[in-house]
């Protein structure tokens, strides 16, 4: 069971951990290994850089807390842009961005947004897939030269995450 809430200043270095983790450990397939990619993409994952994007968009960067505290980070932007969408490798595979997605699309939903859009890595590429996403051009490359795919879907508001500050738990099925 996991806790879904906005991000508070003080969740900057867990998310951060939470981050670097996810990018190094899961995202293996995008950078292989190398420091050339690899390095330019945690550049700004630094507990400075998350306590900015947290107070930047207070109620839209969402964390996934567990029993053992921040497992996801997650932000999204008015227009429905997704950001960010990152698991712990510790909470892979156990709903986590599955109720972080859930919880940004609700948000996004909240404030009027009918789509949401991201450029999403090789990696999480089927997963944004296998969750309504589809693509709407070739892949791009991204800023430190992988490929990426630029998708979206049509959303509406659930009231699974109201833009209010409260805790809300999803249980994976």
């Amino acid at each position: 069971m996991w806790n879904f809430r906005p991000a508070r200043p003080n969740d900057a270095d867990a998310a951060c951990i939470v981050l670097r983790r996810s990018i190094e450990y899961l995202c293996s397939t995008d950078h292989g290994g190398d420091p050339a990619i690899l390095g330019p993409w945690l550049a700004n994952k630094t507990p400075e850089h998350v306590t900015a994007w947290i107070n930047a968009n207070p109620a839209g960067f969402i964390v996934g807390v567990g029993p053992d505290g921040i497992v996801g980070v997650g932000s999204v932007v008015a227009s429905g842009e997704i950001r960010l969408n990152y698991v712990a490798p510790w909470a892979r595979f156990r709903g986590v961005s599955k109720g972080l997605l859930r919880a940004m699309e609700d948000h996004a939903a909240s404030l009027g947004a009918t789509v949401c859009t991201l450029t999403s890595t090789i990696t999480a590429h089927d997963f944004y897939r296998r969750c309504g996403y589809v693509d709407i051009g070739p892949p791009v490359q991204s800023f430190a030269g992988t490929e990426a795919f630029p998708i979206r879907r049509a959303i509406s508001y659930t009231g699974f995450y109201p833009a209010e500050y409260a805790v809300y738990v999803f249980v994976p099925f």
